[in-house]
């Protein structure tokens, strides 16, 4: 599993207001090129985003489903991109003692010829997409 993190300077339910938004998931996820619709119940567990992945007009599409969810504070979630696999993502949301929330992600290639790979060689690609991700996520969560 692949973990990164970043504190973002306002408390959780900012935070999590962006994660339950899913029409923000192409502005913060990194790959994710367009969503094409939000399951009216986002983000209850087994609601769906459904999006493409990767530059036109090589873009798949697919969508990622709600594993678990505890509002201001976890949201879990299967995101596909076949048939290159699916990875299981879990963001935690804690408070901290500045009024800011730490941020930590974490990601797992579960499915799919991708989730064979080596460990370090998943690091690699996962670590600094996800990192970006946080980034992009903090700057919606602050400037929303």
């Amino acid at each position: 599993m692949i973990v990164v993190s970043r504190r973002i300077p306002v408390q959780p339910d900012k935070v999590f207001a962006v994660l339950a938004d899913g029409w923000t998931y192409a502005g913060w996820v990194v790959g994710a090129a367009h969503i094409r619709q939000v399951d009216s119940h986002w983000p209850q567990v087994g609601s769906r985003i459904h999006h493409s992945v990767g530059p036109w007009p090589v873009s798949v599409q697919d969508v990622s489903c709600v594993l678990a969810v505890e509002e201001n504070s976890l949201l879990e979630l299967e995101a596909r991109m076949w048939p290159m696999g699916s990875a299981k993502i879990t963001l935690t949301l804690t408070p901290d003692t500045d009024g800011g929330t730490e941020v930590q992600m974490a990601e797992k290639l579960v499915r799919g010829p991708l989730s064979v790979l080596p460990g370090p060689i998943q690091a690699g690609l996962l670590a600094p997409r996800n990192t970006e991700s946080l980034k992009r996520l903090a700057d919606i969560a602050t400037h929303r």
